[in-house]
């Protein structure tokens, strides 16, 4: 029997941004379910990591080099938003308009910002965009503004926009930016959850504290390059994150999470 095709599969992907290389020979295959946990510096190519995705960025065209997704190199990116939900700092902003929670999630279904008159919202909509905010805990927001909420409100109903197509994986760029200590704390205990609840991770960070123990694998980049890639155990290590950012640190397992002191 054929094996499924990787979730997402790079090889040797070079992507420039302007004249700057952002990243370069990379390599790398994440599986369906897979929870990851991409890693490193600002600078070091990981909102570029997800801009690939998402068909914002290409890959610099060469024949030894592919960027596929469920092993097909060609999307229609509407096709492909509703198997991979993508948040990011830049999408919450964007949905901080004249509309409320409910109507932000519900939008998810037509790749829109909110809904307009032409959207035909059907009762299965309904039913799964309820879920995704019960998921989430902000189905007592259902009817307020996005303008109304705090920051961590407003991500946490952008992630139930992501969720209401139940997609292979859930894509967050930078999670926890600009959140408080409460909120960071109440979004990574909904995000095990989510993981819980079966879909994948695929979490974009240079927070190690963000990397959920649900998390098994963690992939570090580093002036563009796939600096390490393995196991969470064998890759965050004190010698492989100072090598990584430069610093000396003090590592600290506790409950499942890395903190670096």
């Amino acid at each position: 029997m054929r094996d499924d095709p990787p979730l997402i599969e790079y090889c040797n992907v070079t992507v420039y941004r302007g004249q700057r290389i952002a990243l370069e020979g990379v390599n790398l295959s994440i599986g369906r379910g897979e929870n990851v946990a991409i890693l490193g510096p600002n600078g070091s190519g990981k909102s570029t990591l997800v801009k690939t995705i998402t068909r914002e960025c290409y890959p610099r065209l060469s024949p030894d080099s592919s960027l596929r997704i469920l092993g097909r190199d060609t999307w229609n990116i509407f096709e492909l938003r509703s198997l991979l939900g993508i948040v990011s700092s830049d999408l919450v902003l964007s949905c901080l308009g004249p509309y409320t929670a409910r109507e932000i999630v519900l939008s998810g279904f037509f790749s829109s910002i909110g809904l307009w008159p032409h959207h035909q919202v059907q009762p299965r909509m309904e039913a799964k965009a309820d879920r995704a905010m019960e998921l989430l805990e902000v189905a007592h927001l259902a009817e307020r503004a996005m303008t109304e909420l705090s920051t961590g409100e407003a991500r946490r109903v952008v992630i139930a926009r992501a969720l209401v197509h139940e997609p292979m994986a859930l894509v967050l760029d930078e999670p926890t930016a600009s959140l408080d200590l409460h909120a960071t704390y109440e979004l990574r205990r909904i995000l095990r959850r989510v993981a819980g609840a079966g879909t994948g991770i695929i979490m974009v960070t240079h927070h190690l504290d963000d990397i959920i123990p649900e998390i098994g694998r963690v992939i570090l980049l580093k002036a563009g390059r796939v600096f390490a890639d393995g196991p969470k155990e064998q890759i965050l290590t004190v010698e492989r994150l100072e090598a990584l950012f430069g610093t000396r640190f003090e590592l600290v397992r506790r409950d499942g999470y890395y903190h670096l002191w």
